[in-house]
């Protein structure tokens, strides 16, 4: 497609994308085309930082990421470049998109870049991995598919048409259950986009309270339920309240209990 088309930018990332990224195999098709290469890495850049994904960098002449999801920080977002590309973004970026500074979200972006430069987060990062790989090993053991089979990162995309369910009324269901996933389209999905046939799931936010191996095989369990009957308002709520009661043994860092 690069050779056909000739593109002046190929970007590479996604949001619903359990394994690898090969972005050297995407900056060779750049240099080849003549084009220039654009990372996101927004989900990722937790472990990239850590070395548990590969880095966008050499291979890429731009590097986009937000700071909040995998890198643990406030929302916000960081545009990375080459020395040669730095002037134009900045005059791309400022004053025309930037405004007056939010010193607040700054400092918190301070605080979490001093997190993630802590060998403590490698820990972390390679902790939310295993975390993936279990809970995603346990949901195919209750019946579950996994887009792709499985994964190499932070998320699992689980097709759920096995279970004879939709992906929209199975993540609402979830949620009654006090468990947040999304609806997400997974390849070659035949049900609409507002409904479709499968839900993405993380672990970041629960490795940071401490969460396990034991802890992902009860996540499965309760989606095992609720899969089971998702319009069981009872079962639903029995349920919630086990999710209550698991993370006030487990609370977020930082929060009092």
């Amino acid at each position: 497609l690069a050779r056909e088309h000739r593109p002046k930018m190929i970007v590479c990332g996604a949001s619903a994308y359990p394994r690898v990224i090969d972005f050297a195999r995407f900056g060779q098709i750049a240099a080849e085309v003549g084009a220039y290469l654009m990372a996101d890495i927004a989900h990722i850049s937790g472990l990239v930082v850590t070395g548990e994904h590969p880095h966008p960098f050499p291979h890429a002449d731009v590097v986009t990421t937000t700071t909040h999801k995998t890198l643990r920080g406030p929302r916000g977002g960081l545009i990375l470049c080459k020395a040669k590309h730095a002037k134009k973004i900045d005059r791309a970026v400022f004053p025309g998109l930037q405004g007056g500074p939010h010193n607040h979200t700054t400092a918190a972006l301070c605080v979490a870049l001093k997190e993630a430069a802590d060998p403590s987060f490698i820990d972390y990062a390679r902790a939310v991995k295993d975390n993936a790989r279990a809970l995603g090993d346990e949901l195919v053991a209750r019946g579950f598919s996994l887009v792709t089979g499985g994964t190499d990162n932070h998320l699992l995309v689980v097709d759920v048409t096995p279970r004879g369910v939709s992906g929209g009324a199975f993540a609402k269901a979830l949620a009654k259950a006090g468990i947040v996933a999304n609806m997400n389209a997974i390849p070659f999905d035949e049900r609409p986009p507002m409904d479709p046939s499968g839900v993405r799931i993380g672990t970041p936010a629960v490795t940071s309270r401490g969460f396990g191996r034991p802890e992902m095989a009860r996540i499965a369990t309760w989606m095992d339920e609720v899969a089971h009957a998702m319009d069981d308002d009872a079962l639903l709520a029995r349920i919630a309240g086990e999710v209550e009661a698991l993370c006030a043994d487990f609370p977020a860092p930082g929060l009092a209990s």
